[in-house]
């Protein structure tokens, strides 16, 4: 039933069951890992869904940025049949600049995610909801299809032309380092 999707399955445990959790255009649905059977869906991602989801904390984040903008956390633990607009959405982030191609990157009780394809970065309090920062600018990098990455109290960002921004963890935005690497990233 779906056009496309990209995103990698997400696979989590909950109750002693696994549980698949698929995320593209049409849906995301939620599948019982033993048998197939339909757990779970709801509407609210854009086309073309790249970004894989993930999880922590009882919630499943999954975004999409093609032709629109689109970031879901979603209570999936109990949730059962059509979950659109239900409280099982724990909150939907309504500002523009989720990402294409890139997932996003959960890091401690933050959430980052790209603009798109673009060097422009936002951080979510991955709980609630709220904005620590919006589309900050990473001088120097563009087309970004590579997904941050977090170690050490840093997040990663890696452009396509080698150009690498360091961002220290946590609410507040700052540029630790720009870095340039001998190599292409897409990965």
């Amino acid at each position: 039933e779906e056009p496309t999707s990209w995103a990698t399955p997400l696979v989590l445990a909950t109750n002693g069951k696994a549980q698949v959790i698929t995320s593209a255009t049409k849906r995301i649905r939620s599948y019982d890992f033993q048998t197939g059977k339909l757990l779970w869906e709801c509407t609210g991602l854009t086309e073309n869904v790249i970004p894989t989801p993930v999880s922590a904390n009882g919630l499943v984040y999954c975004t999409s940025g093609f032709r629109g903008s689109a970031l879901l956390a979603i209570r999936y633990a109990d949730a059962q049949g059509d979950i659109t607009g239900s409280p099982a959405i724990a909150w939907n982030y309504d500002g523009k600049g989720t990402p294409y191609v890139p997932s996003p990157l959960l890091l401690g009780d933050e959430l980052y995610f790209l603009q798109e394809n673009r060097a422009v970065l936002s951080c979510l309090n991955a709980k609630s909801g709220q904005t620590h920062y919006a589309k900050e600018r990473l001088e120097g990098l563009r087309d970004v299809f590579s997904s941050p990455v977090g170690a050490s109290g840093r997040v990663y960002v890696v452009g396509r032309d080698g150009k690498m921004a360091v961002i220290q963890a946590g609410p507040e935005f700052k540029i630790l380092a720009t870095n340039a690497l001998d190599d292409s990233f897409t990965a």
